[in-house]
């Protein structure tokens, strides 16, 4: 592991190397709680400076990756005034950005919630048919996904905020008043009444004052990072001639349009290919980190385009410690390029294949977790614990590269994740969605896939709504007792 990143530097020091005494911190947090009252277009005094508020809705969702968009989707169908802040200028967060597709199933009978069936129609709306009929994986492409998340929103209402960055959060009294935020023209707040963390990192909350963790518990080791990619040029019909045919790969049973290829060594799973990977560690073309994990999919909608699961970035890179990811973009980028020049001076299929496309972002598959009012633990996967506050429903295998890759639960068998996984103590007016939600390292492999992180952050969105209508704290509400129709889960336990 690298050196970690930390600032060996109080709260309040830090505040004053920022030209903020602890009196005007203290003014801040006042100046804020009644700055909660006006309308935006209004300004604070932040870090000594005046700044905008750009906006002041019922409820502001901070990250537009799979549990944000349904967050801000679901928020403003239940009447909420709605805002979205988004990083980047693209919805759908690794579905998107991140090259991860497709996304993979959950395994448990009727879990799809309603945003999630939605999304899914709307694919078949633009041609594409997600499901393969072998694998049951949501295949689509980025562009076309992107494209339905912003229809999604403007047709419900949804503002987005697009090439915004939170970079802090205005506290008081054990609520949130406002965020900050870094966007093209500088710093500005956005007011509300509850704010959903959907950034993946819990980056919200942990500026908040919300306990958290991160790495396993047994090594602080996260699971390691991708840097996915696209490759172009490729004669699919002749990779799967050779693969499916010649070599007899059996692993995966789809056809074209739909078809994968992968090996991933020491694992149970035996793959036609680690051979293949493993001549080019002996020749010296690819690295033994580099052979260690490769997997690919065709794109629907994108002939002779495949997406690229790989290269798997070596563990002594933190998703968490900045200086070390940083260190990972560019150690991954030379990984990939080994990667594509073996496969297209090697393997049949690949002779005119080419980059096409880099991901906007590493595959951070765990970085740090909240610990809410309920700690999902790997027991809960096994016993398949059951929850009158479910949110949803998943059976998921637990996936953690590096660490532990569990046997599968019994067909029919799921586990379900409750509201108060969601929760703190700490903040009132504070949901969490998606990954980053109150859970261990090992059952956090298992839930973190991306139909998962919709359902949750469709449950974010219509809790928040549900808890500004009637004037609830946002971790006072029982999930249970939100009307069933209004629920996009409606737990059996």
């Amino acid at each position: 592991m690298e050196k970690s990143f930390a600032i060996p530097i109080s709260r309040r020091d830090f505040m004053k190397l920022a030209g903020v005494t602890a009196l005007s911190t203290v003014l801040i947090d006042n100046n804020h709680t009644e700055a909660a009252k006006t309308p935006s277009g209004d300004s604070i005094k932040y870090a000594d400076k005046k700044i905008p508020v750009l906006f002041s809705v019922d409820v502001c969702i901070c990250g537009g990756g799979p549990a944000g968009t349904a967050a801000a989707v679901n928020a403003a169908k239940n009447g909420a005034n709605t805002l979205l802040i988004e990083r980047g200028i693209a919805l759908g967060g690794l579905g998107v950005l991140g090259c991860v597709y497709p996304f993979m199933d959950t395994h448990a009978p009727d879990s799809d919630t309603p945003y999630l069936k939605e999304v899914k129609n709307r694919l078949r709306g633009y041609g594409i048919e997600p499901f393969d009929g072998v694998t049951q994986q949501t295949w689509h492409n980025p562009e076309t996904l992107a494209l339905i998340h912003d229809e999604m929103c403007t047709e419900n209402g949804v503002k987005i905020l697009y090439q915004a960055v939170v970079v802090d959060s205005i506290t008081s009294g054990g609520k949130i008043s406002a965020v900050i935020v870094q966007t093209i023209s500088g710093l500005a707040a956005v007011i509300a009444k509850i704010f959903i963390d959907a950034t993946g990192d819990a980056y919200l909350s942990r500026v908040s004052g919300v306990d958290y963790e991160r790495g396993y518990e047994k090594t602080g080791n996260n699971q390691p990072l991708s840097f996915r990619f696209e490759m172009g040029g490729i004669d699919t019909e002749k990779l799967y001639n050779y693969v499916a045919i010649e070599l007899k790969e059996d692993w995966c049973k789809s056809k074209l349009p739909y078809f994968e290829i992968a090996e991933a060594m020491h694992r149970k799973q035996r793959y036609k290919l680690e051979e293949f990977m493993a001549r080019g560690v002996e020749t010296g073309e690819i690295t033994q980190d580099e052979a260690e994990y490769m997997q690919a999919y065709t794109i629907i909608g994108k002939n002779g385009v495949m997406s690229m699961n790989c290269p798997e970035i070596p563990i002594k890179f933190s998703a968490t410690d900045p200086i070390s990811y940083s260190n990972a973009v560019i150690f991954g980028r030379k990984m990939m390029r080994n990667i594509a020049r073996y496969l297209i001076n090697h393997l049949p299929g690949f002779e005119n294949a080419f980059i096409s496309r880099e991901a906007v972002m590493l595959g951070a598959r765990e970085s740090w977790r909240i610990k809410g009012k309920y700690y999902l633990v790997e027991d809960d996967y096994h016993n398949q614990s059951r929850f009158k506050d479910a949110v949803c429903r998943t059976a998921w295998f637990i996936d953690a590269h590096g660490e532990k890759i569990s046997e599968k639960l019994p067909a029919g068998g799921f586990y379900e994740i409750p509201y108060r996984s969601m929760i703190t103590d700490k903040i009132s007016n504070l949901i969490v969605a998606g990954r980053c939600i109150s859970a261990s390292f090992i059952l956090q492999a298992s839930m973190r896939i991306q139909p998962t992180c919709y359902s949750i952050g469709e449950a974010a969105g219509i809790a928040a709504a549900f808890a500004v209508e009637n004037k609830i704290d946002a971790n006072k509400l029982d999930w249970a007792t939100v009307p069933a129709y209004k629920r996009s889960y409606v737990s059996k336990a």
